[in-house]
């Protein structure tokens, strides 16, 4: 499947685009790990929850948890909040 990284962690992924597979929302987020080191950490915590400031998208729709189900043709959109003083 298709994920967008946001421009944050491009630094990982080479680019703002990357392909994953997986049954679960977890598994996709492995799979990027797997191909691209460290990247996992900055999107999960320590709790495996997803970080307060990364918000993940899949089909348009806010993902609720790493074990949603995941099918072959969805898009993943990762997006990182923008904070500032």
């Amino acid at each position: 499947m298709k994920v967008l990284i946001p421009s944050a962690l491009n630094s990982y992924t080479g680019g703002g685009r990357a392909e994953a597979r997986g049954a679960t929302l977890g598994e996709v987020l492995a799979d990027l790990d797997r191909q691209y080191p460290g990247i996992r950490f900055r999107i999960i915590d320590e709790q495996s929850r997803v970080r307060r400031h990364i918000r993940i998208f899949v089909n348009g729709i806010a993902a609720e948890a790493l074990s949603q189900e995941m099918q072959p043709d969805d898009d993943v959109v990762i997006v990182q909040a923008l904070s500032g003083g």
